[in-house]
């Protein structure tokens, strides 16, 4: 059983947790995920690590409510259990694992795109630590759907846009990294982009023209997260790879975008069930 200690809502459909699992919070890096139970029999979610703390012992988490699991988990308050917590899985990002002299060097650009400002956070937070400030950009559709701002603008350089033009640029994060680079003179080597499938898809096609190298978390389309059940398969570089065991990264270049939106597409009927049934009751 594993404790919760802090609960939040950041908007009406997320929410973050801060859980009591030592052990986690003694290996994790960024980069990496958790999987999730609500109970001994509830399914297993596989959740990026959005913060640590090893003196704590302490991991955060951040949820968006789109299925029955997640609606259930979110009536959780502080100071009770949640029945799992396995991690962590997956690589670490590469920013986190090369030499840092090197990583010094590179000119980095972070892209979130509404519950990938949770991992990325971590990230930008690690470089932070280790005394190299980002450059982050965070799309939302709107302003009320913007979450982990002030967390954000304490480790980075932060650039907000919505959808709609409520709030920060107006448009969506390709849109603001292009004037970044050729109308305001910024200059990026290295981009990490998190988010919904679409949006990592048509940002790598940009930093493709941009010459900007680029990895992707591919973590959406992630099931059981541990390799067994073949959900997550993607191919990278012409070859099968398991977005659980061999990323969550990978190089945007090399990853077919297509094929794995039409994976993820297949599970959207069951999830859309489940949550049916569990507001039903």
């Amino acid at each position: 059983m594993f404790k919760i200690l802090e609960k939040e809502w950041l908007n009406v459909n997320t929410f973050k947790m801060i859980l009591d699992a030592p052990m986690v919070a003694h290996s994790c890096l960024p980069g990496q995920f958790v999987i999730v139970r609500d109970t001994e029999d509830g399914e297993r979610i596989p959740l990026t690590i959005c913060d640590y703390d090893r003196e704590k012992k302490t991991i955060t988490i951040v949820v968006q409510t789109i299925g029955g699991s997640t609606l259930q988990m979110s009536k959780r308050e502080a100071g009770e259990y949640l029945a799992d917590v396995v991690g962590p899985l997956g690589h670490p990002s590469d920013l986190v694992t090369d030499d840092i002299e090197d990583v010094k060097k590179k000119k980095i650009i972070f892209v979130a795109g509404g519950l990938g400002t949770a991992p990325v956070y971590c990230q930008v937070k690690w470089l932070h630590e280790h005394g190299i400030t980002a450059d982050v950009i965070v799309g939302a559709k709107t302003k009320d759907i913007v979450i982990l701002e002030d967390e954000m603008k304490a480790v980075g350089n932060l650039y907000i846009t919505t959808d709609d033009g409520s709030y920060g640029r107006t448009g969506m994060v390709t849109t603001c990294l292009e004037d970044l680079v050729t109308k305001e003179g910024k200059e990026y080597d290295h981009c990490v982009c998190i988010g919904p499938m679409i949006m990592m898809k048509f940002l790598s096609q940009l930093t493709s023209k941009l010459g900007i190298h680029t990895m992707v978390s591919m973590n959406p389309i992630m099931v059981d997260g541990t390799g067994m059940c073949g959900a997550c398969r993607i191919t990278v570089g012409g070859e099968t790879k398991f977005a659980c065991v061999d990323g969550p990264e990978f190089d945007a270049t090399e990853v077919d975008f297509n094929e794995a939106m039409r994976r993820l597409g297949m599970y959207k009927p069951e999830e859309a069930a489940a949550l049916t049934a569990v507001k039903e009751a």
